[in-house]
Formats: C-alpha cells, sequence, structure tokens
C-alpha cells in the first residue's frame, strides 16, 4: 500500500498547461474585443458629430450661392477689426492656462505656465477633430511633459467646467432679463417654447418619454455598478475629488476669480469686434452682441467640431431677429466661425512645435506611483 496524495495535491502539468494557454488565449482575445470595441465607438462619435454639424450646414447653405464669399472677403469686409479681434482669442487661450496652472497647485501639482498655456492651444485644436477630447488632450500633455497626475487634472477640469457653466448662466439669466422680447421670439422662431411642445404631447407621446427616462436610468446605473469593479475608478474618482475642491484652497482667490473673468470678457470681445468687419453688423449695438454670444456659447454644447452647425443656426438665428438679413447673416457666421477655427488651428500648431522643444520633467518617486 502507498500513501495516496489529496487531489488537490496532485500534480498535472499537461492539463495545466493547456488551462494556462487557454485562459492566456481568452485574455488576448477579450482584450482584443475591448479595443475593437473601444475604437468602433470612437469612430461612432466622430461620425455622427461630423453628420451631425454637416446637416445642420447643409440645411442652411443648401440654396446659398457661395461664388460671392469671395467679394465680401477681398472688397466688402473691414479685415483690420478681425485682425484687432485675434489678441483676445488668444489671450482667452492664455488666461485659461494660466487659471488651470493655479488650479494644480492645491492639490501639489506644480506645472509650468508654458506648458499649462500650450496644452490648452493643442486641446482646443484637437477638440476640432474629437469633440471634447480635448479635456483629456490637455490633461495627458501634463502628464508625459509635467508629471501630474492624470486623475487630479482631470478634477480640476471639471470644477473648471462647473465654475464656467455658472457664470454662463448667471450671464445668461441677467440677459434673459434685459432681453426678455429677444429670447421669447426667439424661441418663438425655432419652435422651442416649451409650453408648445409639452401642450403638443399625446398620451402616447408622454408614455414613451417616460419610457425613455426609465431606460436611461436604469443603463446609468448598470453602468456605474460596473464600472465600481474596478480599482482604477476609484482612484480616478478620488482625483476627481480632490480637483473639485482645489478651489478652495486656491492661494490667491482673487486672481482665480479675475482669470474667470478675464477668460470670458475675451471671448466676447473676440466674437464682438468681428461686427465691425462687416456693414450689416456693424450698428447693431452691445446688446445684440451679447445676447447672440450667450445663445451661440449654449449651442457649442452639442457635440460638434468647433460648434460647427449648431453655433451656426443660433447666431444667424439671433442676428436675423435684429434686423440682419439673413444671407449677410449667412455670411457672418460662415467666414467668422472659419477665419476663428483658422486662428484655433493655428495656436494648435505652435502648441505642438513648442511642446516638441521642451523638455520634459523627470518624475520624482511620487508621480511615478501616481
Amino acid at each position: 500500500m502507498y500513501a495516496r496524495f489529496p487531489r488537490f495535491l496532485s500534480f498535472t502539468p499537461c492539463n495545466n498547461m493547456e488551462k494556462h494557454d487557454c485562459l492566456s488565449d481568452k485574455f488576448v482575445s477579450l482584450s482584443g474585443n475591448m479595443v475593437l470595441k473601444k475604437t468602433f465607438t470612437d469612430t461612432l462619435k466622430i461620425v455622427l458629430s461630423l453628420l451631425l454639424g454637416g446637416a445642420i450646414l447643409y440645411w442652411m447653405y443648401r440654396d446659398f450661392d457661395f461664388r460671392h464669399i469671395r467679394r465680401v472677403l477681398l472688397h466688402e469686409m473691414n479685415w483690420w477689426w478681425m485682425l484687432l479681434s485675434f489678441p483676445f482669442g488668444i489671450l482667452a487661450q492664455v488666461f485659461r492656462g494660466w487659471r488651470w496652472k493655479q488650479s494644480l497647485e492645491p492639490v501639489g501639482e506644480q506645472p509650468r505656465a508654458s506648458v499649462a498655456v500650450n496644452s490648452i492651444f493643442l486641446s482646443y485644436a484637437v477638440s476640432l477633430v474629437i469633440p471634447r477630447m480635448g479635456e483629456f488632450a490637455r490633461c495627458g500633455v501634463l502628464k508625459r511633459w509635467e508629471g501630474v497626475s492624470f486623475p487630479k487634472a482631470i478634477g480640476t477640469v471639471v470644477t473648471e467646467r462647473a465654475i464656467d457653466s455658472m457664470l454662463v448662466l448667471l450671464i445668461t439669466a441677467l440677459t434673459f432679463l434685459l432681453q426678455f422680447k429677444a429670447f421669447d421670439i426667439f424661441f418663438q422662431t425655432t419652435g422651442t417654447r416649451i409650453d408648445e411642445i409639452a401642450g403638443s404631447f399625446s398620451s402616447a407621446g408622454w408614455a414613451v418619454t417616460a419610457v425613455c427616462a426609465a431606460a436611461i436610468v436604469v443603463l446609468a446605473t448598470v453602468l456605474v455598478r460596473k464600472m465600481s469593479v474596478y480599482n482604477k475608478v476609484k482612484e480616478m474618482f478620488l482625483g476627481l475629488w480632490q480637483g473639485v475642491m482645489s478651489v478652495r484652497h486656491v492661494r490667491n482667490v482673487p486672481l482665480y476669480v479675475f482669470y474667470t473673468f478675464a477668460i470670458w470678457g475675451c471671448y466676447f470681445l473676440h466674437y464682438y469686434l468681428t461686427f465691425f468687419c462687416f456693414g450689416a453688423t456693424a450698428r447693431l449695438g452691445f446688446a445684440c452682441a451679447v445676447v447672440s454670444f450667450i445663445v451661440g456659447s449654449i449651442a457649442v454644447i452639442v457635440p460638434t467640431p468647433n460648434g460647427a452647425g449648431p453655433w451656426h443656426f443660433a447666431v444667424k438665428t439671433m442676428l436675423t431677429l435684429y434686423g440682419v438679413a439673413a444671407t449677410d447673416a449667412l455670411y457672418f457666421v460662415l467666414i467668422v466661425h472659419s477665419v476663428q477655427t483658422l486662428l484655433v488651428v493655428a495656436l494648435g500648431i505652435y502648441a505642438w512645435i513648442a511642446l516638441n522643444f521642451t523638455p520634459k520633467r523627470k518624475a520624482t518617486m511620487t508621480e511615478k506611483l501616481n
């Protein structure tokens, strides 16, 4: 008789190797599927955003005579005002970079101001290709050049967007009260009156809306539960929270507030000065500029490259409500948006070149762990 080993101590090398190979194959297959799924999702987002913006632009310019664009650009447009608006477009992004650097200091990050500004330049250019991707791109730049924690950087970006949204909402509310008649006409013209939309719903329509809302809630719940499986998500949310709370601890709160108002003041001047480039908009006045600026800022929430399509439609509609001929309004939004987009591209190219000549900081042990 001989001693018999328990089953769990038995050694079967062939079976174990086969199991190992099987698990490896499954892991490789799963990883490949995840990469393909992500690639497909990203591609679909890009295609849909381009289709949406393109569809709106096609609908707006389907009967437009583009042969006159050359005449307007060369003979009817005052380019000095356009050139005068450029510094404000650049300053808006510079102030945003300086404010971001200040937001990162309370969470223990000290990026160079030049790298922070160049990351902003590059982020706007990236968003022209993939809407909203610029926010991740600028965090990636700081991670690569400065060793900044990616989750913390994302957290401060969320903080910035929240503060900017609050400021825009405040300005919108004040503008709405002062220019209520213009907004009311805009809602009637675009068919976005809430009372009329609600009144046009049948019982079946309300039922479908309720089902869709419930489905969205269920889907969001499932996604959140799936995400909680991964430890990286916990670290991400910790970084986000640190970023959100960073504003309370900025060293110079008045300077942070100044940067915030300077950003939006420069955005507005970058837009308002273009009014004087065209005879049809030169005499519209400050109120029209503020109202159309606010409506355009809200329209770019729709994820299209640089707001192309929704911005054109919103601003063109507001200009026509203030008495600008439809053709002149179409010229204005097309030329202004195109020229300002070229400025964004130029700044993005400059930032890419500048970053390639900027030495990377050596990561400390703490930065490597992050």
